[in-house]
């Protein structure tokens, strides 16, 4: 029997995870075992039957299918097949339970942005567009002072730079880029 991701000619039995019955058993090649197992990049030319599979009625090779389709969603192709495919309740929560968990890298990263829209980068240069009084430090950030090399904080609304050899956190706010 050929693999029903690839068609490869050699298979051999891989349950897919996580396992909701014995029966939860997918005969794969070795390639795509390795692909349901590991988070290295697939091979899209590989993968072509992708577009069958998805429509399989083994409810274990949708399963891997749609997961095979997540991870290649950079390809047109993929997001429009995922977008077109409806799985069963049940099929589409085993289908996501074996997703690995979000990471913080995952999240959509809001950026950030000076005064005037334009987005800022580390190590970025800056202007200040108004005079600041700095708390604490007992001066006064003076209008048009250059601070370079710019440090991004996780707050967008903020950025760490050095004033007069002290280094003070700024508002966006009151920036543009140099």
């Amino acid at each position: 029997m050929p693999c029903p991701l690839c068609a490869a000619p050699d298979t051999r039995a891989y349950t897919v995870l996580p396992t909701r019955t014995p029966a939860d058993i997918v005969m794969l090649c070795a390639a795509c075992i390795h692909d349901a197992t590991h988070a290295d990049p697939l091979d899209a030319a590989r993968l072509g039957l992708l577009r069958d599979a998805i429509w399989s009625e083994d409810a274990g090779v949708q399963v891997l299918a749609w997961r095979s389709l997540r991870r290649l969603s950079e390809h047109a192709w993929a997001t429009d097949l995922l977008e077109q495919v409806w799985l069963d309740e049940a099929v589409s929560a085993w289908a996501e339970a074996g997703l690995p968990a979000p990471t913080e890298t995952d999240a959509p990263t809001v950026p950030t942005l000076d005064s005037n829209g334009t987005p800022l980068a580390e190590g970025d240069a800056v202007t200040l567009i108004k005079d600041l009084d700095v708390k604490g430090a007992g001066f006064t950030a003076k209008r048009g002072t250059l601070v370079k090399n710019i440090h991004l904080t996780d707050d967008p609304g903020l950025v760490e730079g050095r004033v007069s050899g002290m280094v003070i956190v700024l508002k966006t706010d009151f920036l543009k880029r140099a």
